[in-house]
């Protein structure tokens, strides 16, 4: 996609009038693809290309992507820097030096992103201590595995803490500060002949590439090591082994984790329904941060670090429909607009939370409830989160750490079926003409069930959920199996119109045929009840002498006459 048309763009020497000295080139930026268009001057040092270019003295297309990719930097368009850092994810394209200010220090996972429209994952493998934890390492080199061949980007590097380590050479061959590109990934099967074919043993391999096109790894499985005795020939021909100083080596995943400290993934997400390979269902929503007098028109709020303004943040509700969930998501901000002296401008640290809220919420949040997930806090362009979430309803806060930052984000959000993600833009219910006749809501009341106890007992246990009504409105709770002491940990908020009616609280036992009523009980929820855990005895349905039934149930209750206090 970076190369759009490139059969109409290539040089033909049959139709040289074709040629108009101009090229075209996407990239992403800000959730849509951007065309950048240039001519065909290079710059040259003693008639040799200066920065980026290939082994090949006729090809020119990396030279010319990093003009392309350098415009808008340089133009103050915003796109972001880092084509260099990117380290070259090509064979045969090799980067000896910066570009100029607007591309030096560019920032790696964000070149990503630019060429591919993915997202990005950045890994600690540091603090993640994979070198020593055989499990967790395990299950990263599947994952990198996966990316790789979907054909995702991926690189590593060794984090440069002070000035005089950028690209300080190691005593291993690897150099610090440098973006390696990951260009192969493999289980390689060890032995040889039939006893290699039979043998279970394989070995976690990458292949990795300097973007300078020199300087390798020299530990256990460099180009010359020993350790390829292990391997047959056909499976080294096979993996492209070769004895020169080219940048290219291969190294165990495990020397990858003890060495490096950081490794990027870039997910192209799959959202195609005709693809073998897992599909996921993207929201993508444009927001921004901004200030107002107003506390309740006020955008820009700070981390949770300020609990006076977090709650003033955008807000944006989904929902987890699978008993659990893998759910990404992304936010990336607007580049700042830079100048030509500067050559780029500063990213405002910032991050996100995820609270799990109740099933039936449709109103901004305005206090805490259960934190899900959080991602970093950093300055950089684009953030990015990976967790698994039971079934449920969810609310993401986007912020800037420090509150009274503005700026615009794109959030993005997949999930394995559609979340019907959206932006909760109203506080409390609207008031309309028919509210006069109809009545407003004079109290807002949140019902949090717990569990149960001691539930009517069955050969294999009930198959109990719970159901919350109040005022026409209802909320259930998934199915508990096989058990009489389930934990429904399930919401419900209620915008109350008639506060002295009653809140129901309803047990069922789900059956094949028809579902069989085990209890209820009634919550009067007024505003001045102070004691917010009840755990009351299950009754049945008589609306005249209600007797006991088996069981209690454990309910937390918070009612308000202000509807911006849940």
């Amino acid at each position: 996609m970076v190369i759009p048309d490139w059969k109409e763009q290539e040089w033909d020497p049959e139709k040289p009038n074709a040629y108009a000295g101009i090229f075209h080139f996407h990239f992403w930026r800000f959730g849509e693809w951007v065309d950048v268009v240039i001519d065909d001057r290079l710059p040259t040092v003693n008639n040799q290309l200066i920065y980026c270019h290939s082994s090949s003295r006729n090809e020119f297309w990396c030279a010319l992507v990093e003009k392309a990719y350098a415009k808008p930097c340089v133009a103050s368009t915003g796109l972001s820097k880092g084509l260099l850092s990117c380290g070259r994810l090509w064979g045969g394209v090799t980067c000896p030096g910066p570009a100029g200010q607007a591309l030096d220090g560019g920032n790696t996972a964000d070149a990503l992103v630019d060429f591919t429209g993915g997202v990005s994952e950045p890994i600690d493998l540091t603090e993640g201590d994979f070198a020593n934890d055989e499990a967790k390492r395990n299950q990263l080199f599947e994952r990198v595995l996966k990316v790789h061949s979907r054909g995702g980007l991926i690189s590593a590097s060794i984090k440069a803490v002070t000035a005089a380590d950028m690209e300080a050479r190691l005593a291993c061959g690897l150099v610090k500060g440098h973006a390696y590109a990951i260009t192969d990934v493999r289980k390689v099967r060890l032995g040889h002949g039939l006893l290699a074919f039979f043998k279970s043993e394989k070995l976690d391999m990458i292949r990795l590439r300097n973007p300078w096109g020199e300087r390798e790894w020299n530990g256990p499985w460099s180009d010359t090591s020993e350790e390829w005795q292990k391997v047959s020939k056909s499976e080294r021909e096979k993996l492209g082994v070769t004895v020169q100083d080219d940048g290219e080596f291969w190294m165990t995943f495990e020397d990858l984790c003890r060495y490096f400290t950081d490794i990027i993934k870039c997910r192209l997400i799959n959202t195609s329904y005709l693809s073998i390979h897992k599909t996921w269902e993207e929201a993508r929503l444009r927001g921004a941060w901004t200030r107002h007098e107003d506390p309740l028109q006020n955008r820009s709020g700070g981390c949770i670090n300020h609990k006076d303004s977090f709650f003033q943040n955008p807000q944006y509700i989904f929902d987890v429909k699978k008993p659990e969930d893998e759910v990404l998501i992304s936010i990336q901000q607007r580049p700042k607009q830079s100048t030509r002296r500067d050559g780029k401008g500063e990213n405002l640290a910032i991050g996100f939370d995820i609270y799990k809220v109740e099933e039936n919420r449709q109103y901004r949040m305005h206090s805490l409830q259960h934190r899900a997930a959080s991602s970093i806090y950093i300055n950089s362009r684009s953030v990015f989160l990976r967790t698994e979430q039971p079934e449920g309803r969810y609310v993401i806060i986007p912020t800037t750490f420090e509150p009274g930052h503005t700026g615009e984000f794109l959030l993005r959000v997949f999930t394995d079926v559609p979340s019907n993600c959206r932006e909760l833009r109203l506080d409390e219910p609207p008031r309309t003409c028919w509210s006069s006749l109809c009545g407003y809501p004079q109290q807002v009341t949140q019902v949090h069930v717990l569990g149960a106890a001691g539930l009517k007992d069955s050969p294999t246990g009930a198959n109990s959920y719970v159901i919350i009504k109040c005022e026409g409105d209802k909320v259930r709770s998934a199915v508990q199996k096989g058990t009489s002491t389930p934990e429904y940990d399930v919401k419900g908020v209620f915008y109350r119109k008639k506060p002295s009616q009653p809140i129901t609280v309803q047990i069922w036992n789900h059956r094949v045929l028809k579902d069989e009523f085990l209890g209820q009980v009634h919550l009067k929820a007024n505003a001045d009840d102070l004691q917010a855990l009840h755990t009351l005895h299950l009754r049945d349905r008589n609306s005249r002498q209600p007797s006991d039934l088996p069981g209690t149930v454990a309910v937390r209750v918070l009612s308000s006459a202000s509807l911006t206090a849940v």
